[in-house]
């Protein structure tokens, strides 16, 4: 493991619209080197996807319409978190925990209305978030740097407050780190030890961002990682099976 990580922000991105060359406005604010980690806020690449849904345009359903009048919120956006997912996990008051399409559990279906671009805009997640990663990394290359890219979203987690960044993309850098069949120094072997590096460098990342600094992406440099061009995220998320929370 390296003795210390730095993370940069990269300031004085524009606001960006749909088609925008996410990895070219970075390169030409930051010089980057082999071996950096990119993490982009999903927010931008959605926009740069034209991932945006104008409310003027949604119809509510019934049942959308109904939820929305009982916790007083706009049944637009009610319509559009439930298309966004496959199914409703819970309904407690006035939140809905969903499973996107992707099968991320969250609130909303990840949908979004900060900082969205406009009023009566809101923003939804990628339609394929590693595919976004790895587009954003083959750009890079095309700019002469092989560079990991992370692309994030903010989620709550079942057992503590807040919130905090996760990665729900990744290209170039694998999510997990075993350390199943290893032993500790007192000769214990590991069994179930997994590291979530994505997580953990998608919430690095957040110290610098930020909801309100208006900077959505991130360089990590020091951290050392092997190149695995089949990475994605499908690794992290769990079977249902197995989660206690379904």
């Amino acid at each position: 493991m390296p003795a210390a990580l730095t993370i940069i922000p990269v300031d004085g991105l524009p606001e960006i619209e749909s088609g925008h060359d996410i990895a070219a406005l970075v390169a030409d604010r930051i010089e980057l080197f082999d071996g950096d980690i990119v993490v982009i806020t999903s927010k931008i690449v959605s926009k740069a996807e034209g991932c945006a849904i104008e409310l003027a345009t949604v119809e509510p359903s019934g049942f959308a319409t109904e939820w929305a009048e009982r916790w007083e919120k706009d049944p637009r956006v009610v319509e559009v978190v439930l298309r966004q997912s496959q199914r409703i996990v819970r309904q407690i008051g006035p939140v809905l925990i969903t499973e996107t399409h992707h099968g991320f559990v969250c609130a909303n279906s990840g949908v979004d209305q900060s900082s969205s671009g406009a009023h009566e805009r809101i923003l939804v997640l990628p339609s394929d978030p590693d595919a976004s990663a790895r587009r954003s990394r083959a750009r890079f290359a095309e700019l002469g740097v092989d560079v990991g890219v992370v692309v994030t979203d903010t989620f709550g987690r079942p057992w503590r407050e807040g919130q905090t960044d996760i990665a729900i993309g990744v290209a170039g850098i694998n999510p997990l780190l075993s350390y199943i069949g290893q032993q500790d120094p007192h000769g214990h072997e590991f069994r179930v030890q997994e590291i979530c590096v994505a997580d953990e460098l998608a919430a690095a990342s957040e110290l610098v961002k930020g909801n309100t600094s208006r900077v959505p992406v991130a360089v990590i440099r020091g951290y050392e990682w092997e190149a695995d061009e089949s990475a994605s995220m499908a690794p992290v998320i769990r079977d249902s099976s197995r989660d206690l929370f379904r």
